[in-house]
């Protein structure tokens, strides 16, 4: 059976937790950031280029999110990297996109939402298979963040990351997307836009600040909070390019999001290559006929079916390696399965309850564990 992920515990100012990332997560950062610049370099970005464009975004993080920066100058401190290294963590794509004109990226990610109207345990749930380069599976690690000021934050994330998907004490969640637009530019990076949405204690104001943000790139957000209490909530979805938005709305309480656009006022913006389009509808549809199949009776064991789901062979919501998709950073014909795109990590959360549920890698090769901000991690897979 594959480990569990490893839970980290942070606390203290945002430059303290940023340093005890760095320092308790070291080794998996060196060559986090060793991979990412290889992968830069094979694409035909010079290290030196990575790096210079990687700072040029920090004026924007030190204005909207500056307790961000703060987080990222610490990681750099504890593990030994430069300040730049530490910042390309956070936008290898944006870095990509400025300096080969096109993001170093394929199709990334379902996510889904349920209200608690459709769910057998009364609250709300929300999650995601995160689909990202079959090598990053050895980077993923949970981290709960306890900052002395604003929500906590528990979230799956890539060793060296400050920012991916999970959720916060206030009782909300936040899920990402990629989505295919021109008009990448400077701006604030798309990884920080969900622990940016963490920050605000419900949907409704994480929404408003983040259709406020000056964006460097597009990442469609999955938000859902359990403002009432845990019988109560609001979900929506972002979508989003730099410079315009859209809210998508449940339908009989329910959400799902693939990798293409799906509000009519963006539908001019999609990029999406053929292949990835048609990958991103088959994900989108089997999604919502599994969520709609169960509405009523959703529930996390329920949701962790759903996203070991393989009906669709190569185009199934849990990736694994052998289906052969997105060779990304210029990886060469025929590399190894490492280069592939798979699930890396699948993460259901119960925001109302303040817990989420991980299993590494695709889901359909692995178990979840339940990791909480009252307990922490489950010595037990929970299913």
């Amino acid at each position: 059976m594959t480990a569990p992920l490893a839970l980290h515990t942070f606390r203290g100012t945002h430059r303290d937790i940023g340093v005890q990332h760095g320092t308790a997560c070291r080794g998996l950062v060196t060559e986090h950031l060793r991979t990412a610049l290889r992968r830069l370099d094979r694409a035909g970005v010079p290290r030196p280029d990575a790096l210079r464009a990687a700072l040029e975004y920090r004026p924007y993080v030190q204005e909207y999110a500056p307790g961000l920066d703060a987080e990222i100058t610490g990681l750099a401190e504890g593990a030994g990297v430069s300040l730049a290294e530490a910042y390309l963590l956070q936008l290898r794509a944006e870095v990509s996109a400025e300096l080969l004109g096109a993001p170093d990226t394929a199709n990334e990610c379902t996510t889904f939402a349920a209200l608690p109207e459709a769910t057998a345990t009364g609250t709300g749930l929300a999650g995601q298979n995160a689909d990202l380069p079959a090598l990053y599976r050895r980077f993923m690690v949970v981290l709960r963040i306890l900052p002395d000021r604003g929500p906590g934050v528990l979230m799956a994330t890539p060793a060296g990351q400050v920012s991916y998907i999970g959720i916060n004490d206030t009782g909300m969640a936040a899920f990402g997307n990629f989505l295919h637009c021109d008009g990448w530019g400077r701006g604030f990076p798309r990884y920080l836009l969900t622990r940016f949405a963490l920050g605000f204690p419900d949907v409704a104001t994480a929404h408003t600040a983040l259709r406020a943000l000056p964006r460097a790139s597009s990442r469609n957000l999955m938000l859902l909070d359990s403002s009432g209490g845990p019988g109560g909530g609001e979900a929506v979805d972002f979508e989003n390019t730099p410079r315009r938005n859209a809210a998508l709305h449940p339908s009989d309480g329910l959400l799902a999001h693939a990798n293409h656009y799906l509000a009519p006022e963006l539908l001019d913006e999609e990029r999406a290559g053929a292949a990835d389009l048609a990958n991103s509808r088959v994900r989108q549809t089997r999604m919502e006929q599994l969520l709609r199949k169960q509405h009523g009776r959703l529930a996390p064991e329920v949701m962790s079916e759903i996203m070991r789901d393989r009906s669709d062979g190569a185009d199934s919501l849990s990736v694994e390696p052998g289906d052969g998709h997105g060779r990304m950073d210029g990886a060469a014909e025929g590399a190894d399965g490492d280069e592939r795109h798979s699930t890396v990590a699948s993460v259901i959360a119960e925001p109302a309850r303040r817990r989420i549920w991980a299993a590494p890698g695709p889901p359909s090769q692995s178990c979840y564990t339940e990791y909480s901000f009252a307990e922490g991690r489950g010595d037990a897979v929970a299913f």
